[in-house]
């Protein structure tokens, strides 16, 4: 006889393969951690997250039009559209958009008085009009959509001509001796230290399964090619266990 945690444990792997559950085990599981979300993502990536964020939200050159609108897809507790609504000069708007309303919830006082919109919407059907956003980033969040391809056009769609579209995403390092620690860390320690503090029985489960099973760097990099950005480049951080991919909407050709 199978027990729940057995099943859970199933259903993580399959979700994490892009199985059918996908969708709704992922809109579940971001909706029950939400309350500790942020308290787990500053733990378990030792506080490094936040400047990797910087580093992404870097490359979404807002300098270059800072009265635009701005998107911040699968955005979870707004982290990354309070950071755009901060910066110097910026005059702009910005949509956090999440298919999880609770964790656009959890972080509702990091954006009160602020020029953010908190949107509840699927990354592969957004309602935004198309060619109306300035730039559109994406942290940690790419990876647990259900269709890839299908939020590549669609953040593709939204972008004005010259529009970038910034992907942070987690990675698995290429040096052998790092690579080792880091999947011991990510298969053992995570997800142990992730179930304690969240109390939540898979979803720290699901995590380095969803990282295993996203594309590597260079078949992103073709993925966005193929969904029509151009100039696309990427980089890594912390020796491989992230990177930020980079994309521009054409000034001129694919509508």
């Amino acid at each position: 006889m199978m027990l729940a945690t057995d099943i859970d444990s199933a259903t993580a792997s399959a979700a994490a393969a892009g199985g059918a559950e996908k969708r709704e085990y992922v809109k579940r599981i971001f909706s029950e951690i939400a309350p500790r979300y942020d308290l787990l993502n500053h733990v378990l990536s030792l506080n490094i997250d936040r400047r990797w964020r910087r580093k992404a939200i870097a490359r979404l050159g807002v300098e270059r039009d800072q009265a635009g609108r701005y998107l911040d897809l699968c955005a979870g507790t707004m982290d990354v559209a309070a950071e755009i609504s901060r910066l110097p000069g910026f005059r702009g708007m910005v949509i956090g958009a999440d298919f999880a309303e609770p964790m656009l919830r959890a972080g509702a006082d990091k954006i009160r008085g602020s020029r953010i919109a908190p949107v509840t919407a699927d990354a592969v059907q957004l309602p935004i009009a198309s060619g109306q956003l300035a730039g559109a980033i994406v942290s940690f969040g790419i990876r647990n959509v259900a269709g890839l391809d299908e939020s590549l056009r669609e953040a593709f769609r939204v972008l004005v001509p010259g529009g970038r579209f910034v992907i942070l995403e987690f990675s698995t390092p290429r040096m052998r001796i790092l690579r080792a620690l880091y999947l011991l860390y990510f298969h053992h320690v995570l997800p142990f230290v992730g179930r304690w503090i969240s109390g939540h029985r898979t979803a720290y489960q699901y995590l380095p399964r969803s990282v295993a099973n996203f594309p590597v760097e260079e078949e992103l990099a073709r993925r966005m090619e193929a969904a029509g950005f151009s100039r696309v480049s990427w980089s890594s951080l912390s020796f491989g266990v992230a990177a930020i991919h980079v994309g521009e909407r054409p000034t001129s050709g694919r509508k």
